[in-house]
């Protein structure tokens, strides 16, 4: 067992290499991870003895199930909205357009009939979604084309797959026509496209409305409503790839408690699932076997990618200019799902079925590499590239608030609260915290003064670290009261004028970033706190205010605004410099 489970950590550590050299080279990982996979089979090295296209083909449509969940997640609807009529026309007539000039090619090379011939086609019709997203990941693209690339690669699927599945049955049963084709499609596409929206819906209403007990069951909810949408689709005959997209999609549109977490969880599911897959599909192929389809497989390679796709995306793509269309047909990249689809020729025992599946892997590997190279030099030459990314990441990533001291908290308002119907100004955040965004329903508000909280609301409020536990009580408060805030004692004005003291701070001091005393006088607000290095501006029992740090001032608010300054006028770094900013600022109001 230890050398099992060691084998499969060096197997997705070597996968994960791999992933991060290909991005250096602005090509998929997928290239690569096959490769490593191609490298290390029978055909290879022998280190890993496998060619069970049956269990592969079962591992790999699981895989790519929660790849197209991920997508469907990932996109949400408000992003793809725009686009939706374009990729579904390429999704569609494109792919069928596609496959069936292909296939003219196919017949002509490799001498295939007419429904051999379009199989063939099928099978590399189809783009994929993780190479598309892998290289739309940091291009300039416009946003318009990559939200459309992405939202085709993930609805193309269902469509290539039917294809696929009436070209094996229309071989198998000659008294299969056009008509049991179309009944196919209507019904998979039917119940793949009902299965997912009413799985998406069910999930989204139970996440409402459901407070599990921890965090991290959220991300497992997700899992069962992925396995719920695509499980329950194929047990009922339908489009089980379309149903997890749609179930995706639909989750990943609306505000659900933990969303961020659940889509985290999703990318690094995905990514497994990625890796597993490449290198699984690299294993099956013996690259001997290649040597012989190279002719065959460059000509359908060259007329899929420069052809048949492209003149696809020209007679569908309204709505786009001609050098978009080109583009959109250009950067319709082929993955590890054509390559998928082709194992099903071979499980069902077609004639010439290994012959499909080789040009099929050949095929996608020379138009990944050829297409994933060039769509950035590409796309200029079109001149059809922004100044932003294609796909922009977020703004903040929570592991990079964490590393900067501080975190992100979600906190729903539930019927009840004892804040509810309270405007935000009688919340008692402390300076530390920041109210950042009221999600409400399908809107987000911006926080204000005299915006009043609302049952059902998501509040979701930037905290610095070193407040954490205060904030945490704070919480509790808003749930059960009550909610007014600590009661603090207003300094008193001396009789005498106060004395400003400056000079080092002493460890006998305590901490200054967050003192509790200050010469013997209690600390009765803390005003601001210093983010370079260790400090704070105080406010004191006796009425005088306070600055810690490398100095320690005391005194009088205009005297001790006096002195910060004359240490922002000699001030070495911006971090100094923001910091008796800031003193400057608090002391004046």
């Amino acid at each position: 067992m230890g050398h099992v489970a060691l084998g499969v950590g060096a197997l997705l550590a070597a996968g994960i290499a791999a992933s991060l050299l290909a991005g250096r080279l602005r090509l998929p990982g997928l290239v690569l991870v096959l490769v490593l996979g191609m490298a290390i089979g029978t055909d290879g090295t022998g280190w890993i003895d496998f060619g069970d296209f049956g269990a592969a083909q079962d591992a790999a449509v699981v895989a790519l199930a929660l790849i197209l969940y991920e997508g469907g997640l990932s996109s949400g609807w408000s992003e793809i909205r725009p686009v939706i009529g374009v990729s579904i026309a390429l999704a569609t007539l494109g792919t069928l357009i596609t496959a069936a000039l292909t296939a003219l090619v196919a017949a002509w090379l490799l001498d295939l009939d007419a429904l051999h011939a379009l199989l063939a086609g099928s099978t590399v019709a189809a783009t994929d979604a993780a190479a598309v997203f892998a290289v739309l990941r940091g291009s300039t693209l416009r946003r318009k084309l990559a939200r459309t690339l992405e939202g085709e690669s993930g609805v193309n699927d269902p469509v290539a797959v039917l294809l696929v599945l009436g070209c094996i049955e229309a071989i198998e049963h000659a008294d299969f026509g056009l008509l049991d084709a179309l009944w196919l499609a209507a019904r998979e596409l039917a119940i793949g496209a009902g299965a997912g929206l009413a799985a998406g819906l069910l999930g989204v209403w139970i996440l409402r409305r459901v407070t599990l007990p921890s965090a991290g069951l959220y991300p497992v909810a997700s899992i069962a409503l992925a396995g719920l949408a695509f499980g329950g689709a194929q047990s009922l005959h339908g489009s089980g790839f379309l149903a997890a997209f749609l179930a995706g999609l639909v989750v990943g549109s609306v505000s659900t408690p933990a969303r961020r977490t659940i889509v985290t969880f999703h990318e690094g599911i995905a990514w497994v699932a990625q890796l597993a897959l490449f290198l699984m599909l690299g294993l099956l192929v013996f690259p001997h076997e290649l040597v012989d389809i190279i002719p065959e497989g460059t000509a359908i390679a060259i007329a899929t990618a420069v052809l048949a796709r492209p003149l696809a995306a020209l007679a569908v793509a309204h709505g786009f200019t001609a050098p978009e269309r080109l583009l959109l047909g250009w950067a319709g990249l082929r993955g590890a799902t054509p390559i998928v689809f082709a194992t099903f020729p071979v499980t069902a025992g077609i004639d010439g079925g290994t012959t499909i599946f080789n040009v099929a892997f050949f095929v996608v590997l020379l138009s990944t590499v050829i297409q994933g190279l060039s769509i950035e030099p590409v796309a200029r030459m079109l001149r059809v590239t922004s100044d932003e990314a294609a796909i922009p990441e977020p703004l903040v990533e929570p592991v990079l608030l964490n590393r900067l001291g501080a975190e992100t908290i979600q906190f729903p308002i539930r019927p009840g609260d004892a804040i509810e119907g309270r405007p935000v100004r009688e919340l008692g955040l402390p300076r530390e915290a920041l109210l950042n965004i009221i999600v409400r329903g399908d809107r987000a508000i911006p926080p204000r003064g005299s915006t009043v909280v609302q049952a059902g609301d998501q509040l979701h409020v930037l905290v610095r670290q070193e407040v954490a536990l205060e904030f945490r009580a704070l919480m509790q408060r808003w749930r059960s009261g009550p909610i007014v805030g600590p009661e603090r004692r207003r300094p008193r004005p001396r009789s005498r004028p106060s004395v400003t003291t400056i000079r080092p701070w002493l460890q006998a001091d305590g901490d200054p970033q967050r003192p509790r005393k200050v010469l013997n006088q209690d600390v009765v607000e803390q005003l601001r706190t210093r983010r370079d290095e260790p400090g704070a501006l105080v406010a004191l029992d006796d009425g005088r205010y306070a600055v810690s740090g490398p100095l320690l001032a005391i005194g009088p608010s205009s005297e001790l605004q006096a002195f910060a300054r004359r240490r922002l006028s000699t001030a070495k770094t911006p971090g100094e410099r923001a910091w008796w900013q800031e003193v400057v600022g608090a002391l004046a109001r």
